[in-house]
């Protein structure tokens, strides 16, 4: 038996109760509408205000935030799916899959260019004029197109392998189950590798480049070295979408009749915490957006305050 039969198996033999079913998706409802709520106020604060649209720091950020977005709305639906449809089609799975897979595996690429941006506006504060916003946007580009070939192989060998009757029959959603072939695994774990180490030398390099080279602008270097550190966590965080497949076999194997919570927690700490970072990251330590962000949040409150005094 192939380790995501099990997973299904062990999954629909260890089903949670009524209640537990009810509270994990209230939780996790009200967590990803917490979060997608705090990002819609970044992006509703970039939107009104030009001063962040020539600037590279912000529009990688103002990309990071959508694309989380994407990616938990995409996640809770298929977490709720899983518990009330159980199995669905293979064809709408798979599309959820692919879209879910680029969206978690751009973040990481997208925290890395962060951090290169953060290095050159200490290191080379000249240079970094240059980065114009075409730039910024033909890295965004980059980003896509780097997740788009790392995660489209898996339809196309998929489509190569399977027979045609598997499109149209349903299965519970999970990325192994939608795309079965065991070399796809292995290519999968091959990718998480070569990413892994990209990232984290893009990281460690730009925070130690700061920290060494950045001497006559202290208080910005110590800011930055800060960020790039958050940075880190956020990455580090990201990447246990990497070691996930591990993690679930190894809680399979030692808490077999809590494997539904141990998939619940999975969920939570790698799909729903390092999204909830990038707000206190951007929209809460960083004084420029700090202070327009307040601009719109009073806004909005006096606003309401006067519709509500209006009726």
């Amino acid at each position: 038996m192939s380790v995501s039969s099990a997973n299904v198996t062990v999954v629909k033999e260890y089903r949670d109760s009524f209640t537990k079913a009810v509270t994990k998706n209230v939780v996790v409802v009200v967590l990803s509408i917490s979060v997608n709520y705090i990002n819609a106020g970044l992006i509703q604060t970039f939107r009104k205000h030009q001063i962040f649209y020539m600037n590279p720091r912000y529009i990688l950020f103002f990309h990071l935030v959508v694309n989380d977005m994407i990616q938990v709305t995409l996640t809770v639906i298929l977490f709720i799916i899983s518990y009330i449809l159980y199995k669905i089609n293979v064809s709408i799975c798979g599309a959820f899959i692919l879209l879910a897979l680029f969206t978690t595996e751009n973040t990481p690429l997208n925290l890395a260019c962060m951090a290169v941006e953060c290095y050159i506006a200490i290191c080379f504060p000249l240079r970094h004029a240059q980065i114009c916003t075409i730039r910024t946007l033909m890295l965004i580009g980059l980003i896509w197109a780097t997740s788009v070939v790392s995660v489209l192989p898996d339809l196309f060998i998929t489509l190569a392998t399977q027979p045609l009757d598997f499109f149209q029959s349903r299965v519970f959603c999970l990325r192994e189950t939608a795309f079965p072939n065991p070399h796809i695994v292995k290519k999968r774990d091959i990718t998480y590798i070569v990413y892994l180490v990209i990232v984290w030398f893009v990281i460690f390099y730009t925070y130690f480049r700061i920290l060494f080279t950045a001497k006559t602008a202290s208080a910005d270097a110590k800011k930055a070295r800060n960020t790039i550190l958050l940075h880190g966590f956020q990455v580090l965080l990201c990447m246990t979408i990497y070691a996930e497949p591990l993690l679930k076999s190894a809680l399979q194997q030692w808490f077999p009749k809590n494997f539904s919570d141990s998939l619940f927690a999975c969920y939570i700490i790698v799909q729903i915490l390092p999204r909830s970072i990038s707000p206190i990251i951007y929209g809460i330590r960083d004084k420029t957006f700090r202070r327009y962000l307040k601009r719109y949040l009073f806004c909005k409150v006096s606003l309401q305050s006067t519709a509500v005094h209006g009726l």
